[in-house]
């Protein structure tokens, strides 16, 4: 479809009526988000609420306010039936007769926007395995591979909705003067090389010999390999995302020595960001196996990520089991 189309015209010819209204749903929530955002530091909003979520983290104001306005929205679409969130501590139904379950994080890295770094809300996608009535934890213990369609909404200096229904990626940016999201990076492809590596190296002490090793050749000069290759780090997954995605390279959250899983969670974050890395070319792996193959056994449940430029990916897994 051209560029500029508008993003509920390009779902007609790309997805069903259903999940039409569940992603148009989202659309119109982060629209919502986006301004509360965009007027964050002149509105009493800033800050945290006083509560931990179920991960043990404090929650921000806006996290709260975002999870609501996507629970709000979704459920009037009637198409959805259950939501899972980052700030839930466990599955709510919220139409008994819908066919699809989202997964959210509804504010990824909401402790940046008090410094004006990008935020976002990534979700996934899949139906629902039970026939209707209220859902339950197995409805959302499916494999990356029965996603129908997943994203993430970037909150920047644009904001822009990257989105596969399975026949690639495109990127749809918020036109502020129409309020419409309007096609604008048709069939997104991740280069397959790239010189930017992305992780917290602060923490690199903390992680097993196999994944320092990789970083130091990531870090080492060679002029065959274009190394060294930069770092970059923005903090929020979405941000780090969305460049790996447009400029190629790795993102790499790694599990510490003598744990299996990391930090970043399987269901609504690593699952949707993989999804949308293979549908653009590149990979998505916890070090052993690929993300997508992987059965969750819990709604919260974290993993390990290594993510990006299928070169990059395949390099970096030759360091874990070599």
């Amino acid at each position: 479809m051209a560029k500029g189309a508008i993003l509920s015209d390009f779902l007609e010819k790309n997805t069903n009526i259903e999940l039409n209204k569940v992603i148009l749903s989202l659309a119109e929530g982060s629209k919502i988000i986006a301004r509360l955002i965009n007027n964050a530091g002149i509105s009493d909003i800033l800050g945290v609420t006083g509560e931990t979520n179920v991960q043990g983290e404090t929650v921000q104001k806006l996290d709260d306010l975002s999870n609501k306005i996507l629970m709000d929205y979704l459920r009037a679409s009637e198409a959805t039936a259950g939501y899972l969130s980052e700030e839930n501590e466990g599955v709510v139904t919220l139409n008994e007769n819908g066919k699809y379950i989202i997964s959210v994080d509804p504010l990824d890295g909401s402790s940046n926007i008090d410094i004006c770094a990008p935020v976002g809300t990534i979700f996934n996608i899949v139906k629902r395995l039970s026939a209707t009535g209220p859902v339950s934890d197995e409805d959302f213990f499916q494999t990356g591979n029965q996603t129908v369609a997943a994203g993430y909404f970037i909150y920047g200096s644009s904001t822009i909705l990257i989105l596969s229904t399975g026949k690639g990626v495109n990127g749809f940016t918020l036109n502020t003067e129409n309020h419409q999201y309007v096609l604008s990076h048709a069939d997104i492809k991740i280069p397959d090389s790239g010189k930017i590596y992305s992780l917290n190296q602060g923490n690199i002490s903390k992680f097993d010999d196999s994944v320092r090793n990789f970083v130091a050749y990531c870090s080492d000069s060679d002029k065959s390999t274009s190394r060294p290759y930069s770092l970059r780090y923005i903090g929020s997954m979405v941000g780090d995302i969305q460049r790996t995605l447009i400029k190629g390279g790795i993102f790499i959250y790694p599990a510490n020595k003598g744990e299996q899983k990391g930090k970043l969670r399987l269901l609504y974050e690593c699952i949707p960001m993989s999804f949308i890395a293979e549908q653009a070319g590149g990979k998505g792996t916890d070090g052993r196996q690929r993300i997508l193959d992987i059965q969750p056994s819990e709604l919260h449940e974290r993993t390990a990520i290594f993510i990006g430029s299928k070169n990059l990916v395949d390099k970096a897994h030759e360091f874990l089991n070599g």
